[in-house]
């Protein structure tokens, strides 16, 4: 029988983790006023991805898991920084025609950024680090290691729950983009570029700042 406290306990988390505004939330907004809703949620469902293996991490204790990313930790930011400077720039350099924006050119580019903001999220440690103090916190999330049905629920519910952000963003920021046109779209692409760098920049100078400690 499905716990649905369980449930409303791991869509909460899956929401919380995918909410606040980072370079996840540019690309689908970006992707979004591009491309269209689909291709805007397939952005997010890269990250969803990646949250729910962190989730299955955590929920099921996998102990050497978490030892690799945590030794390993310092690299996958500087990984993970140096490849947000490379994606901002691409973005910032850009030169996107609104009217390009054709269902031929999408197949390819779907797959292309679902891996993107997949492994923006794999690469972030301090995500699945955050997934481990969640639900060491949080009632009936803490033994869910020992039951293999009751972790199992809660990654769905996790995935679910990042993706019904990332649903509700697309479906959004979709109703803007009968508005746009090529000059808007290189203001988002300049905003949402420099964002992304200054995302990069952040990690890098976190990092460095573990050495000069």
């Amino acid at each position: 029988m499905i716990d649905l406290g369980l449930v409303v306990n791991g869509v909460a988390i899956g929401l919380a983790v995918a909410a606040p505004i980072g370079p996840v939330n540019l690309i689908v907004i970006r992707r979004t006023l591009r491309y269209g809703q689909l291709n805007g949620f397939l952005s997010g469902a890269g990250a969803a991805t990646g949250d729910a293996i962190f989730a299955a991490i955590a929920a099921f204790g996998l102990t050497a898991a978490i030892e690799i990313v945590i030794r390993f930790e310092t690299a996958l930011q500087i990984v993970g920084g140096l490849f947000l400077l490379a994606l901002g720039i691409r973005t910032l350099m850009s030169h996107p025609h609104f009217d390009e924006t054709t269902e031929e050119n999408l197949s390819g580019a779907m797959a292309a950024v679902f891996a993107t903001t997949f492994f923006l999220t794999i690469t972030n440690p301090a995500t699945m680090l955050g997934f481990i103090a969640i639900f060491g916190g949080v009632a009936g999330l803490a033994d869910a290691g020992e039951d293999y049905e009751h972790a199992a629920t809660v990654v769905l519910a996790v995935m679910a729950g990042s993706a019904l952000w990332w649903a509700g963003l697309s479906g959004f920021v979709s109703l803007f983009r009968q508005k746009m046109n090529d000059r808007l779209l290189a203001v988002v692409n300049r905003v949402s570029g420099a964002l992304i760098i200054i995302f990069g920049v952040v990690v890098l100078v976190r990092v460095a700042g573990t050495f000069l400690l």
